[in-house]
Formats: C-alpha cells, sequence, structure tokens
C-alpha cells in the first residue's frame, strides 16, 4: 500500500550513489590507482562507515597523509575522469525515473558528485528537470542548505510535496525531512545496510529497490 503521507508529492529528488547507481567500478578503479588489493581497500572502507566516519578517511589509514583532493587533479590529468556508464546503474534506476515521469511527476537529481557527474548523467540518457552537485554548489550534504537549495530548484509550492530518496539515513533521509520534504530511505549499499540496523529516524517510506518506489508515489 502507497504511504499516506506521500500523496502529495509532486517532486521526487534522487541521490546518486547506491541509489541510482552502485559503486564498485568507481571504488575498484582507486583501489587499483592506489596499488591496493580491492578486498583492502573496500574492507577498510567498510570499517570506516561502520564507524560513522566519512569514507575518504579509509584513505587516510591506507595511504597515511593522503592528499585526497591533489589525488583527483592528478587523476583528471591523466585521463581519469569521474564517469557513469549505463552499466553503473541499479536495473531498476531508469526504467522508475521513466514510470514516474510517465504519471507526471517532476524528477530531480541531487548528490554529493563532482560537477561532471551532471553531464555523465545525461549522456547515461536520465532524463530530469533539475541536476546539483555538491561541487557545483560548492557545499555538501548533510548541510542544510543543499536540501533548501532542493526545494528551490524543485518550485514546489510546499517542501513536503517534494521526497528525496537516499541510501543514507545521515545524509539524506534525515537532513531532508528536517528541511520538511519527505524521506525515502532505499536499503541498499554499504551505508544503508550498516545505518538500518541502528534505526535513527523512521523514514517516510522504506524501500529494498526503486521498483517498489515506483509503485508506491503517483498512483
Amino acid at each position: 500500500m502507497p504511504d499516506r503521507s506521500l500523496a502529495e508529492v509532486r517532486v521526487v529528488v534522487f541521490d546518486v550513489g547506491e541509489t541510482l547507481v552502485h559503486e564498485t567500478r568507481h571504488w575498484g578503479e582507486w583501489a587499483d590507482w592506489l596499488g591496493i588489493p580491492k578486498f583492502t581497500f573496500l574492507a577498510t572502507m567498510g570499517g570506516v562507515i561502520a564507524r560513522g566516519e566519512s569514507h575518504r578517511h579509509a584513505f587516510d589509514l591506507l595511504r597515511p597523509g593522503f592528499d585526497y583532493g591533489a589525488a583527483i587533479r592528478q587523476r583528471v590529468a591523466e585521463g581519469r575522469r569521474y564517469r557513469l556508464t549505463p552499466a553503473d546503474f541499479y536495473p531498476d534506476a531508469l526504467p522508475c525515473l521513466n514510470a514516474l515521469r510517465e504519471r507526471g511527476l517532476k524528477i530531480g537529481i541531487a548528490g554529493n558528485q563532482p560537477a561532471v557527474a551532471a553531464a555523465s548523467l545525461v549522456d547515461c540518457d536520465v532524463d530530469a528537470d533539475f541536476f546539483l552537485t555538491s561541487q557545483d554548489l560548492g557545499f555538501e550534504k548533510p548541510d542544510p542548505r543543499f536540501f533548501q537549495e532542493i526545494i528551490r530548484r524543485s518550485r514546489a509550492s510546499e517542501a513536503h510535496r517534494i521526497a528525496y530518496v537516499g541510501d543514507r539515513l545521515d545524509n539524506d533521509v534525515i537532513p531532508a525531512m528536517r528541511a520538511g520534504m519527505r524521506g525515502v530511505f532505499i536499503r541498499r549499499g554499504p551505508w544503508a545496510f550498516l545505518q538500518a540496523a541502528s534505526k535513527q529516524t523512521r523514514a517516510d517510506l522504506e524501500i529494498e529497490n526503486l521498483t517498489e518506489l515506483s509503485a508506491s508515489l503517483g498512483a
């Protein structure tokens, strides 16, 4: 049954990583670039996430003194710019976006991503009314300004008409609900499974996949 609190939703905004796309290739490329076995890299990152720390702390543990910004610039200089490919998307992602749009809902994409992510999403045939990246804005989730910008770009009459869909309670669901939006928690990816056990808050809707979302909204 669709959640009654979502009946008035007219705009659905999606996080990117582990919501629309899985980041297996992305993190595997980092491990290869650092010369670290993938299992070691991913296990270290998992431990950091489980402690509630930024995933970037994993780089510090594996390479003490690691300069993340300098590494990004070096990778770009080597032609390793951030990009998404059709194979990175979860199978239910694009069908969900299309189904919601067909029902007349406005679609937004907003995540802690580099600026080039927006163009990369368009290249992968993601059809959205607006794209927001943390690099473009100059601040990132869970900063309240990020969610206020979502509200502004959505042009919804009221914040509760916007649903934000994400895989993290701390970065996505809780701050979205504090901003007056509806929070949709998708249980996939490492953050989701670790945080689901903590029960930090109850989202307006909890789903296992985006097929459930398309069945719950815009019906």
